[in-house]
């Protein structure tokens, strides 16, 4: 009876032990779970389809713009109406000659690492930037650079060779001039191999990170700007577009931002339900054709203006896109700066497209399909990115209505890299080609049309106005006056509309959908910026 007592006695205290350790773990975990709420209630989880990348400021792919302007910044911002704002730089003064550009620096701002930043390390990080030019010669700016100076600790001086009016609007991009701290530099000075950790003075710290999975950003506590009112953006990973749409469904994700993250038909359908906020942005970029001229058959203006002319532009983009995104007619929509010129539309004419292709001396046999001069056929290749539905499905499109023109064209589906190797290589035809949206247009446009090494010059090397046309690039890109910038422009806008080299079909927009207690949305003037500085959470 003892030993049996004692046992039961025992039993009975394990058992009052294990309740109290339960109870205990209970409030624990109820405690984190409350807390863990509360932090939640400030912070949100968006989907992206590629990883963000090593988060190097001075490079290019695979580091994602997104979170690259999440970290680093510029001595100017881009705002509204492409006016240039200060930013690490509280203000700037240009000489009368337009070469030298003096930036005093803000003070008091730190990097996320402590350290301060000052003009030395400005220049540092332009100094990095300038040892691969040839990688940046697409930015204006950096071709006709000549040298920079650390005047002072908060002075920072930047020299031309010749003037050139957009070098502010080039200073504002996410990438590549941008900063990174002394912390995060390789030993050897050159960011082009690689950096030793993402520092920047960026109102957002990487915090945690899991490649092709997650990227956790928490709220840089000193913070030199407004501090962003969220705590924390969790960026998940994930490639599959209706994959993300089911994972916004659960409500596993907050939002869904950016440009092509989403199907235009899955955009529909969450909008149509009520349950979510959508919105488009304004145009950030134009989806266009590039006709490459060095191909003989497209040398032939008529030729370029029967293609603009055999395709129902109208109904491709209507089709496509579901109106998600309008019919362009302008290169470059009128949004951007010193773009606001009228043009005469290139409508859907197939008759029209017909007699051109007739007085170009493309005839159509009897009994054949393919329009034939001097025994060869009017063939094409056109290249698209095999990513993007849309490309694929205008691929498609183009292909069966310039066929009722008697225009056979072969299309490509291609990985992005290897489009973009052929396109600067000029192994095409047709490709697709976007502008570059805020703040990088007009003038990076007009630049990389007289810019060798992008397969844009050199398909438009076959104008007969070329020289003329580069020559006006050059006098717009240094020209001082207002007026006759915007003379300039007009007229070269206008060449470039009229020789079809390149061929509007819509314009880009961004999308966004959220849920209900996401408040304060608005899409950042500059394209490639992130917007979460100014989102808020319902409580």
């Amino acid at each position: 009876m003892y030993k049996l007592k004692a046992r039961r006695t025992l039993f009975t205290a394990v058992i009052l032990i294990i309740s109290i350790m339960l109870m205990g773990c209970a409030n624990s975990e109820t405690g984190s779970s409350t807390e863990g709420t509360a932090k939640e209630a400030n912070s949100i989880t968006l989907s992206w389809p590629r990883d963000i990348g090593s988060m190097n400021p001075h490079v290019y792919n695979p580091s994602q713009l997104i979170a690259q302007s999440m970290i680093y910044e510029p001595l100017v911002s881009y705002k509204e109406g492409g006016e240039i704002h200060p930013h690490l730089a509280e203000s700037w003064s240009i000489s009368d000659n337009g070469l030298e550009y003096t930036f005093k620096l803000r003070e008091n701002v730190k990097f996320t690492d402590g350290t301060p930043l000052n003009a030395a390390t400005v220049k540092k990080n332009f100094d990095a930037v300038m040892k691969n030019a040839n990688s940046h010669s697409w930015l204006g700016v950096i071709n006709v650079l000549e040298k920079t100076e650390a005047v002072d600790e908060q002075t920072f001086k930047m020299v031309l060779k010749e003037p050139y009016y957009p070098a502010l609007q080039d200073l504002a991009v996410v990438r590549p001039v941008r900063f990174l701290a002394e912390s995060g530099f390789p030993e050897d000075g050159n960011t082009s191999k690689g950096i030793a950790k993402p520092v920047g003075t960026g109102p957002w710290m990487l915090s945690d990170y899991k490649k092709d999975e997650y990227a956790v950003f928490t709220r840089n506590p000193d913070y030199w700007g407004e501090s962003p009112k969220l705590e924390k953006v969790t960026i998940k990973i994930i490639p599959d577009a209706e994959t993300r749409v089911m994972a916004f469904e659960k409500g596993e994700l907050d939002l869904i931002y950016g440009e092509g993250v989403i199907s235009m038909d899955s955009f529909n359908q969450l909008k149509e339900t009520g349950e979510y906020h959508t919105e488009l942005s304004e145009p950030v970029g134009t989806r266009s054709l590039l006709l490459n001229t060095t191909n003989e058959k497209l040398a032939d203006l008529r030729v370029r203006k029967a293609l603009q002319h055999g395709f129902n532009k109208q109904a491709m983009v209507e089709g496509i896109t579901l109106g998600l995104e309008e019919k362009a007619d302008n290169i470059l929509s009128k949004n951007f700066p010193y773009t606001d010129i009228e043009v005469e539309p290139f409508e859907y004419d197939a008759e029209k497209a017909a007699a051109y292709l007739e007085e170009a001396g493309w005839k159509l046999p009897s009994g054949k399909a393919v329009r034939e001069k001097d025994g060869q056929p009017l063939e094409l290749k056109l290249i698209y990115d095999k990513t993007d539905p849309i490309q694929k499905a205008m691929a498609e499109t183009l292909q069966a209505e310039w066929s009722a023109i008697g225009v056979k064209l072969n299309i490509t589906g291609l990985e992005l890299t290897s489009q973009i190797e052929r396109r600067k290589a000029g192994d095409f035809d047709v490709d697709f080609w976007y502008n570059y949206g805020a703040p990088y247009d007009p003038h990076s446009f007009i630049n990389v049309v007289a810019e060798k090494g992008w397969g844009v010059s050199e398909a438009h090397s076959r104008l007969q106005m070329k020289a003329e046309l580069d020559q006006q690039i050059s006098e717009a890109l240094a020209s001082t006056d207002e007026k006759k910038r915007q003379q300039l422009y007009s007229s070269i806008l206008g060449t470039l509309q009229e020789q079809s080299v390149f061929v509007p079909i819509s314009y880009i927009k961004k999308t966004v959908i959220y849920q209900d207690d996401v408040k304060q949305f608005n899409f950042p003037a500059n394209r490639d910026e992130h917007p979460f500085n100014e989102i808020e959470m319902s409580q």
